[in-house]
């Protein structure tokens, strides 16, 4: 676990924290409890399951580590694309144009699914449609108007409109972009509020959540038990939610995902017309570099920027510092402006950056490397395998087939690997 400053709640000094609505304690799982399910994970994977498991009938227990929401699904930039995190032109390739269009229509159903939650349960986490590309590169220049005729012709995607640099720069004042694609029909969320919503729906719906209970280890048996440090649950199917921050409980889906830290920063309030002049809508924001930065206004009209990664178990010591710079690369104009909040989280990634869903044993399922593309593809993870397990496989079954590889070397070689792939793209980026 990383070595970063906590708040009292145990939450993380971001701003989700400072702007959470909702948040409330759940007891630390003590003595001995039986479910039909036990998820392992309050992030968006896990609450997705437990919440439609619960609506299926299941008896579900959630157990969390820490807080609920505080991994990834509380620290993001809150940006849900559509597609998956490969675009239909790289998924087409690989696996030719009928699975690309399945992915893609699972994608779309993701979106759905978070519209109908939000609206259902009516989560304030301030969701917003829209998200803009932007070309940082002139290798680049043509794809969004490739990546838009396909959509349009094939994917029954007509929405997305390609921009010019000048057209561009009128909805996002930086001279980093040579062009853009926008979709309107991509969102943006508060992604802590959005976690503490599903984690209420899903209490209404019966799923019994203890916070601060770490799975030390599970039993490989049919029923397993999983154990904590104060209790156990004795429970007919597990399902692995945990992601970034799966660590050593499973060590063949270990091999399969790589950790790293990626950080954000809350400027000060801009105020609305400063914070307008940035950007033009209240819209998510991301380029075309491998390593991507990525940023939208909030509500109370701050700048929230996501740039830089590292691939160590500890943060850097002034995230701010470490932060800011790419912001100032994108927007000059804000080289002086204060910066309030500064946070990082940890993600995961795959080899080639598609999700792993899938079942380790006949009873324990999982989902994890979203690779940056987590608020949709995980939602759709937890409810793909709430379905498998109620016994109803179809899209389950597709995402299952999808090829991951382990990292070379597995868990032991993974990070030297990651780094030195990451600074040759990191020079590809610049160069």
């Amino acid at each position: 676990m990383q070595k970063e400053k906590r708040l009292p709640s145990g939450y993380p000094d971001s701003y989700y924290n400072a702007t959470a609505i909702g948040m409330c304690e759940h007891a630390s799982l003590a003595g001995e409890e039986r479910a039909d399910v036990c998820v392992i994970g309050g992030g968006f994977t896990g609450l997705s399951a437990a919440l439609n498991l619960a609506e299926q009938g299941f008896d579900v227990v959630l157990l969390e580590a820490e807080r609920i929401g505080f991994g990834a699904s509380g620290r993001c930039g809150g940006l849900v694309g559509s597609g998956q995190r490969k675009d239909v032109l790289e998924t087409e390739e690989a696996f030719g144009r009928d699975r690309s269009r399945l992915l893609w229509d699972f994608a779309e159903q993701a979106k759905d699914e978070i519209r109908h939650r939000v609206q259902k349960h009516d989560i304030p986490c301030d969701l917003q449609n829209g998200q803009l590309v932007g070309v940082h590169k002139e290798r680049y220049r043509d794809w969004p108007e490739e990546l838009s005729r396909l959509l349009a012709e094939h994917y029954d995607y007509p929405f997305c409109e390609v921009l010019d640099a000048e057209q561009t720069r009128a909805r996002v004042a930086t001279d980093d972009f040579l062009a853009a694609l926008y979709d309107p029909q991509a969102l943006a969320l508060h992604p802590l509020n959005y976690t503490l919503g599903l984690a209420r729906a899903a209490i209404d719906a019966g799923v019994r959540i203890y916070e601060r209970s770490r799975v030390s280890r599970y039993s490989r048996t049919d029923p397993a038990l999983i154990e904590t440090p104060r209790g156990s649950v004795t429970s007919n199917f597990i399902v692995l939610g945990c992601n970034g921050y799966l660590d050593s409980l499973d060590a063949r889906a270990a091999r399969k995902i790589m950790p790293i830290n990626n950080f954000m920063i809350a400027t000060e309030p801009l105020g609305e017309q400063r914070a307008r002049e940035l950007i033009n809508g209240r819209f998510g924001v991301h380029d075309t570099r491998f390593v991507v930065d990525y940023f939208r206004l909030s509500d109370d009209h701050r700048l929230l920027f996501g740039g830089g990664e590292n691939y160590r178990p500890r943060f850097p010591a002034d995230i701010a510092k470490f932060v800011r710079p790419y912001m100032v690369r994108l927007f000059p104009q804000l080289k002086d402006v204060r910066i309030d909040y500064a946070w990082g989280g940890t993600l995961s990634v795959t080899v080639n950056r598609l999700p792993h869903i899938g079942r380790l044993r006949p009873n324990v399922y999982l989902g994890q490397g979203y690779s940056g593309h987590g608020i949709a593809t995980a939602s759709f993870a937890g409810k793909a395998i709430a379905e498998a397990i109620g016994g109803t496989t179809d899209r389950f079954d597709v995402m299952a087939e999808l090829p991951i590889h382990m990292f070379p070397g597995g868990t032991l070689l993974r990070y030297p690997g990651m780094v030195l792939g990451m600074m040759y793209y990191s020079l590809i980026d610049r160069f």
